[in-house]
């Protein structure tokens, strides 16, 4: 008995707004999940980030660990650092959140730092004659001018984390990865398809967000240049 014409589903097809009807409840949590580890992951990376590349800048003795460890952590493979955090976190969705940390500080160290030694002298000079202690003139003076290579560094650690999250599918917490990895197993073609179409999505929007905040944060950067 062949399936009906018009049933994509039963034909198994790329393309099937059938399985988008009625799967919407699975896409939904599968989105949400994804969106929560992407945002948790990548403030807490921001969050690291910045004072190892403050004390880089500050101290130039640091900033070759502070690298150099950084860049090793991203050389690691996806599959290498969840076995290696394993023990740590278990089979939870934290674990997903640490390796994402790690991936995301080497991207975002180094562009805060360039960002950081961007600052001219005379700026920091000036400040500090007002009277600006080193905690008032980073965040007042230097995090501020940093901004446009920050943000440009935050942008690819967020593209980037929005791809690595599926990865958490070996772990049940890959967010769309998950119904990537199990429409895989079963030849779901239609789910595959879906969902990846759905993480392009997710990352191309995160990244026009963020450059969007960026011109609003840094107005005088589009002035100079043009």
């Amino acid at each position: 008995m062949t399936a009906p014409p018009d049933d994509c589903l039963a034909r198994n097809e790329w393309i099937c707004g059938d399985y988008l009807t009625s799967r919407s409840e699975i896409l939904g949590d599968a989105v949400v999940q994804h969106l929560q580890l992407t945002f948790v992951s990548v403030a807490l990376a921001v969050l690291l980030a910045v004072p190892l590349a403050a004390a880089a800048r500050r101290w130039r003795w640091a900033a070759g660990p502070v690298l150099g460890v950084t860049t090793i952590l991203y050389t690691i493979p996806s599959l290498a650092m969840f076995s290696l955090l394993l023990p740590l976190y278990g089979l939870s969705a934290s674990i997903v959140i640490a390796g994402l940390v790690l991936y995301s500080l080497t991207l975002l160290v180094r562009n805060i730092l360039a960002g950081l030694r961007a600052v001219p002298e005379d700026t920091r000079q000036a400040a500090r004659g007002m009277g600006y202690g080193p905690v008032r003139l980073l965040l007042t003076v230097e995090l501020p001018l940093a901004l446009p290579a920050s943000m440009a560094g935050l942008r690819i650690a967020t593209v980037s984390a929005v791809s690595l999250v599926t990865i958490g599918a070996i772990v049940g917490h890959g967010g769309l990865g998950n119904l990537i990895y199990s429409g895989m197993n079963t030849y779901f073609k239609a789910q595959v398809l879906t969902a990846s179409v759905l993480c392009v999505i997710i990352a191309v929007s995160a990244d026009l967000v963020l450059l969007g905040a960026q011109r609003l944060l840094t107005p005088w950067a589009g002035r100079r240049a043009a």
